[in-house]
C-alpha cells in the first residue's frame, strides 16, 4: 500500500540517491517550484546525490542551459540523465541504420550534433546522415515539429508511409504528453503508440525503459546505492521505477493531479488508492507535490 508523505526529509535517511523526474516535478516547463528546488538541496546538503531523469528528447548540455535559463539552481543536482541521449547512444550504434529520417521540432536539432563525453566517441564511426523518408533506413522521433499547434492525426500519412517502408523509429521521449505552464503538448511517444498501433516498430530509451536507468547509474557512480525514484508519472516514473526494483515517490499534485479531487495540495488519498489500484501500480511512497 502507498503511503502518503509531507515532505521528502521525513524518508530522506533511507536513501543514498534519488533519480528526480523534471518536467510536473521539478519545474512546469516554465518556472521551477521553490519547494521542490528547496527539497533537493536539503538532500544534497544531508550528504545525498540527485541525478536528474528526464524523458527530454535532447541531450544532456541542452537540458542543462534550459534549467540554467529557467533558474534552477545547480547546487540541487549532481548530474543529467536524457532519454535524449539514451537515444543518441542507440542511434549511433546502429539501432535504426545509417540514414535516418527526423521527425521534431527545430528546438531538437542539438539531438544530432552535442553529444555528452560518455556518447561523443561513437560519432566518428557512426557515419550517421539525414535524409528524406523515402531514403531512410529508420526514423528518429524526438516529438512533434510544432507541438504547439499540432497534434499526432497531423503525422498520420507520414507514419503509414514509414510503415509501409518498413521502418524502425527510435522515440527519443516515450512521453505522450506534458504540460507547460497551463497547456498541455503532445509529445514524441503519442506518435511511436500511434506507430505501433498502425503494426510499425517503435524502439524506446527514457523511462519506463532499461536504457535511461543504465545511463543514469553510470553517471550516478556509486556501488549499490539504495535510490529513489521521484516522479508525477505513473506509467514512467513509476513503472520504471518498479521494473528497476527501485522504491518509488509519486508525486500526485502533477500531471495527474485532477484524478484525486479538487485541491492538488490534500489529494484524496481514497481516490489515490482506488486510481493506483485501475492503474495496477503501486508507488511505495506519495506525496502531493515535491518538498
Amino acid at each position: 500500500m502507498t503511503r502518503m508523505i509531507r515532505s521528502l526529509a521525513e524518508i530522506a535517511p533511507q536513501y543514498d540517491a534519488l533519480f528526480c523526474d523534471l518536467w510536473g516535478c521539478l519545474h512546469n516547463g516554465v518556472v521551477p517550484f521553490p519547494a521542490a528546488v528547496a527539497a533537493l538541496q536539503a538532500f544534497r546538503a544531508g550528504g545525498g546525490k540527485v541525478i536528474l531523469v528526464t524523458n527530454a528528447p535532447r541531450p544532456k548540455s541542452s537540458v542543462v542551459t534550459q534549467l540554467d535559463k529557467m533558474g534552477l539552481p545547480r547546487d540541487a543536482w549532481d548530474d543529467v540523465a536524457t532519454s535524449g541521449d539514451a537515444t543518441q547512444y542507440a542511434m549511433l550504434t546502429g539501432a535504426a541504420g545509417r540514414r535516418v529520417h527526423h521527425i521534431g521540432a527545430p528546438k531538437d536539432e542539438p539531438f544530432f550534433t552535442a553529444f555528452e563525453p560518455d556518447i561523443a566517441p561513437l560519432v566518428a564511426g557512426a557515419g550517421i546522415s539525414r535524409v528524406p523518408l523515402d531514403q531512410a533506413e529508420g526514423i528518429i522521433c524526438t516529438g512533434l515539429a510544432d507541438d504547439g499547434t499540432e497534434t499526432p492525426e497531423d503525422y498520420r500519412a507520414t507514419l503509414l508511409m514509414a510503415k509501409t517502408l518498413g521502418l524502425t523509429m527510435l522515440c527519443a521521449n516515450p512521453d505522450i504528453v506534458v504540460d507547460m505552464g497551463e497547456k498541455r503538448l503532445w509529445c514524441a511517444g503519442a506518435l511511436a503508440r500511434d506507430y505501433e498501433a498502425m503494426g510499425g516498430e517503435a524502439l524506446y530509451y527514457g523511462k519506463p525503459h532499461p536504457p535511461i536507468y543504465d545511463l543514469a547509474r553510470r553517471r550516478l557512480g556509486l556501488d549499490d546505492p539504495r535510490i529513489l525514484c521521484v516522479g508525477d508519472g505513473i506509467a514512467t516514473d513509476v513503472q520504471g521505477g518498479l521494473a528497476e526494483g527501485l522504491d518509488t515517490l509519486f508525486v500526485t499534485g502533477g500531471i495527474a493531479a485532477a484524478e484525486f479531487g479538487p485541491d492538488p495540495l490534500n489529494p484524496d488519498k481514497d481516490l489515490l488508492d482506488a486510481w493506483l489500484e485501475r492503474q495496477q501500480l503501486s508507488a511505495t511512497w506519495a506525496i502531493s507535490q515535491l518538498r
